[in-house]
């Protein structure tokens, strides 16, 4: 026997689900909730194999935060998201919590019930839209790395005199300011940029500090500077 917690804030719909899975000899429902926090309560007490988590109850994201919490204390239990749109971005974020599966709301009984069986079977399909949407997030992750590496790359060819300029354009400092601060004539802090920008391929250090700050590379050195030495080619 398959036991399912159904929770919706709406009473009609719990009780449209406790019918369709109620009528499979297989399944049973042996509760209902209807928020986030009554999810989290009635899992821990009544430990269903599988529950059925709305998204959007008493907050916009009360589903998702039940699903964190019960899969934290309960990571064996089974959880089929509900949601109304199936392109919803809540749903990848659902999978990437640890959910089982998701749900239409306006689902047929015997997908509904499919789907249960799956989820407690270890079987759950990854839906297309899914699919479409970790593809999506691999090629992100994958060219933010390659860029990464990419800027580290640049940064290691990179005198440590070049590296300082870039570090104080990127916190506000003008280049007569600079100028001031290392005790150099403007045109040689002109040369250094010009070789920055060389060696970014960039037409501006506004488009080099951008691409180091959406990298977090200032930071990164930054914290390598401070637990170890740094060591670019000299100046």
């Amino acid at each position: 026997m398959i036991y399912v917690l159904v929770v919706d804030d709406l009473q009609p719909i719990c009780k449209r689900y406790e019918n369709y899975i109620n009528k499979d000899a297989d399944m049973k429902v042996i509760g209902t909730a209807y928020s986030g926090e009554e999810a989290v309560e009635k899992t821990c007490a009544l430990k269903p194999d599988i529950v059925l988590m709305d998204i959007e109850m008493e907050t916009r994201t009360a589903g998702l935060d039940a699903s964190e919490q019960i899969l934290a204390m309960l990571p064996k239990t089974k959880i089929i998201i509900l949601t109304v749109y199936e392109e919803d971005e809540f749903v990848f974020n659902a999978f990437q919590l640890g959910v089982s599966d998701y749900l239409l709301k306006n689902a047929a009984a015997g997908e509904i019930v499919s789907c249960i069986r799956d989820a407690y079977n270890n079987c759950s399909p990854i839906r297309p839209v899914i699919a479409q949407k970790i593809r999506r997030e691999f090629q992100r992750v994958k060219k933010s790395e390659q860029s990464f590496l990419y800027c580290l790359h640049i940064i290691t060819e990179m005198t440590q005199t070049e590296i300082d300029i870039l570090d104080l354009l990127s916190r506000g400092y003008s280049r007569s300011q600079i100028c001031k601060i290392r005790y150099v004539e403007l045109s040689t802090v002109k040369t250094h940029i010009k070789s920055i920008l060389k060696k970014f391929n960039k037409s501006s250090t506004a488009e080099v500090i951008e691409l180091m700050n959406e990298l977090q590379i200032f930071d990164y050195i930054r914290n390598i500077s401070k637990n170890m030495p740094f060591n670019p080619k000299n100046s």
